[in-house]
C-alpha cells in the first residue's frame, strides 16, 4: 500500500509526472531558499529527495511569498518547470511567472525565462499536435476581483515566448475560488483539473471537460476529491491535484492535504503531499478508486516493494564538515555566514528572526506531532543582542526560540525563551547557566505542548511552562501557506561578527503520526 502522506511536512502544491519508469513530484517552497523541491520514485511508495532547482535571491520578500505552485511537465526529451514568484501579497499583488528547462532533471536547469505577470499558478500543456499552451489564473481585475478566471496563451518553445494575447478559458462560478489548473487529454476530451474552494477546509479538486482545447468546458456533476464534509478524516484540506498514468494504463493523482497535529484540528506540519488511485468511469469522468470523494490514508500500489522506513532519530554531525540537504535557509544564500572546523559548524550571527533579508538560520521540516530537537553548542554572548540556539519557526511573526544570551541589567549568561505571536514578543522564562561551557538545548513537542530544557554539563533542567504549538499552525497563522520548521540559528544585532559553534543537531520522533 501507499501510505499517505508520501512527502511529509511542508510539501504543498504537488505536480507529478512519469518519465519512463520513474515518477517525479515538484512542490512549492515559498520564501525558503533553494526553491522548488523535486522528489523521485520508482514505485510510488518510496520517495527520494532529488534536488532543489532554483537558487534566486528573495531578500525582502514577504512571508508566504516567493515560489508558488510549480508545474512540472515533460515532452520530447525536455523537462519543463513553470512557476510563480510572488513578490508582494497586498492589494497590488505582484506575481511574476517564469519557465526553466533541462534534459536531466537531476542536473542543472536553464536560466529562468520570464513569461508574464498576469496572475499565478501557471501550467504548461503539451498537445498531441506539438503545440504548447500556458494556463494561468488572472488575479487582477478593475473591479478588485482577485480570482478572475483561468486564462490561456500559446507558447512558442523555439523562441521561448508567449504567442499573441491571452484569452479567457474558464470563468469562476459563484464565490468558489478556482486556481491550480492543469489540462489533460483523454480519448475525445480535454480535461481541466482545477483546485477549487481555496486552500483551507473548503479545498477540493474538480474537473471540467471540452471536446476542443479552447471550447466551452462542461463541469463534472460531482467533486473528484475533497475533505470538506467530514472533520474526522485523517487527511484534511485535500485538493490541488495532478494526474499521472502508469506504464500499465492505471492512474493516480497527487494532491496536497493536511493532518491534525494538535487538538482542535490545528496543524503545524503544513500542507503535505498525498496520492490517490483513480480510474476513468463509464461516464467519462475520473473517480477515486476507494469510492466516494474523500482521500484515504492508504491507496493501492502497483508494485511489490519494501515499504520505506522513516528514521526515528537523525543526528546531523557537523564535525563531518557538511550540512545536510534536509536544511534550508530563508530567502537567500547564507553560506557566507558558515564555516566548519574540527569541532563543528561555526555560524556567524546576523539579523533577527523577524528579518526578511539575511538570517543566520537553518531549518528542516517537521513531520510528526511527537518530536524533539536538540543541539550542542558553544556560545559566549557579550550582551543581549547576541543570541544563538534552536527554534520552532513558521515565519517572521510566529516562532518559539530557546536561545543562549545575556541579561543586560545583570550581565548574567542565561538560556532564555523568546516567543513571537503575530509580531509581538514575549519572554516567558529564563535560567542562568555556566560560563565557557558547552550547552545542550532541547525542545520537545507532544501534540500542542512544547517543552524546553537545557543541560550545562552539571545539571539538566526544564525552563518555564510548556509553550503552545498553536501559534505555528496553519489555522493560526493568517494565510501562512508553509509549515513549522525546526532549526538552529545565531543573531548578532550589534553587527560585531559574533559566532556560535554547533557540534550537532538532532531530530527525534516519538510517535507514529
Amino acid at each position: 500500500m501507499i501510505e499517505n502522506p508520501v512527502l511529509r511536512g511542508f510539501n504543498p502544491d504537488p505536480s507529478m509526472i512519469r518519465v519512463g519508469q520513474k515518477y517525479y513530484i515538484a512542490t512549492s517552497t515559498f520564501e525558503w531558499y533553494g526553491s522548488i523541491q523535486i522528489h523521485a520514485s520508482c514505485d510510488l511508495v518510496n520517495w527520494r529527495f532529488v534536488r532543489r532547482v532554483l537558487y534566486e535571491d528573495f531578500s525582502g520578500i514577504c512571508d508566504g511569498g516567493g515560489i508558488w505552485a510549480p508545474c512540472l511537465t515533460y515532452s520530447d526529451g525536455t523537462y519543463y518547470l513553470v512557476y510563480t514568484v510572488v513578490r508582494e501579497r497586498g492589494a497590488m499583488m505582484q506575481t511574476d511567472n517564469y519557465l526553466i528547462t533541462t534534459h536531466d532533471i537531476e542536473g542543472e536547469w536553464s536560466k529562468p525565462a520570464y513569461l508574464h505577470s498576469l496572475g499565478f499558478d501557471p501550467s504548461l500543456f503539451h498537445d498531441n499536435d506539438g503545440k504548447k499552451w500556458l494556463l494561468s489564473l488572472n488575479n487582477h481585475h478593475t473591479s478588485g476581483k482577485r480570482f478572475n478566471g483561468i486564462w490561456i496563451w500559446q507558447y512558442d518553445a523555439k523562441n521561448a515566448a508567449l504567442v499573441g494575447e491571452p484569452r479567457l478559458l474558464y470563468s469562476q462560478k459563484g464565490n468558489e475560488l478556482v486556481e491550480g489548473c492543469h489540462i489533460y487529454r483523454h480519448e475525445d476530451f480535454y480535461y481541466l483539473m482545477k483546485a477549487q474552494g481555496g486552500t483551507g477546509r473548503r479545498h477540493s479538486t474538480q474537473l471540467s471537460r471540452s471536446r476542443t482545447l479552447l471550447g466551452e468546458y462542461e463541469d463534472c456533476p460531482f467533486i473528484l476529491l475533497h475533505s470538506r464534509d467530514n472533520n474526522a478524516l485523517a487527511l484534511q484540506c485535500a485538493g490541488h491535484s495532478s494526474l499521472v498514468e502508469t506504464p500499465c494504463g492505471e492512474y493516480y493523482i497527487s494532491h496536497l492535504a493536511t493532518r491534525r497535529s494538535c487538538e482542535h484540528d490545528f496543524c503545524y506540519f503544513g500542507r503535505e503531499t498525498a496520492l490517490q488511485k483513480v480510474f476513468w468511469g463509464n461516464d467519462g469522468w475520473l473517480h477515486l478508486e476507494n469510492g466516494g470523494e474523500n482521500p484515504s490514508l492508504n491507496t493501492a500500489s502497483l508494485f511489490t516493494c519494501e515499504d520505506s522506513i522513516r528514521p526515528a532519530f537523525t543526528r546531523y554531525d557537523f564535525k563531518k564538515g557538511v550540512l545536510s540537504s534536509d536544511f534550508q535557509s530563508l530567502r537567500t544564500d547564507i553560506t557566507s555566514a558558515v564555516s566548519f572546523c574540527q569541532h563543528g559548524l561555526i555560524l556567524r550571527g546576523t539579523q533577527s528572526l523577524m528579518s526578511k533579508f539575511f538570517q543566520s538560520l537553518f531549518a528542516r521540516r517537521i513531520d510528526t506531532n511527537f518530536f524533539s530537537i536538540s543541539v550542542s553548542l558553544m556560545f559566549e554572548p557579550l550582551w543581549e543582542k547576541h543570541m544563538a540556539g534552536i527554534v520552532i519557526y513558521y515565519n517572521t511573526n510566529y516562532w518559539h526560540y530557546l536561545c543562549v544570551t545575556r541579561l543586560d541589567d545583570s550581565k548574567k549568561k542565561v538560556v532564555r525563551i523568546i516567543s513571537c505571536d503575530a509580531g509581538t514578543l514575549s519572554f516567558p522564562s529564563c535560567a542562568e547557566v555556566r560560563e565557557e561551557t558547552p550547552l545542550l538545548l532541547k525542545m520537545t513537542a507532544e501534540g500542542c505542548r512544547l517543552s524546553c530544557c537545557v543541560c550545562d554539563g552539571e545539571h539538566e533542567f526544564c525552563i518555564g511552562e510548556p509553550l503552545s504549538m498553536h501559534i505555528v499552525s496553519e489555522e493560526y497563522v493568517p494565510l501562512g501557506f508553509t509549515g513549522a520548521m525546526a532549526g538552529f540559528c545565531c543573531q548578532d544585532l550589534s553587527r560585531q561578527e559574533k559566532t556560535a559553534l554547533f557540534e550537532y543537531f538532532e531530530y527525534a520522533t516519538h510517535g507514529t503520526r
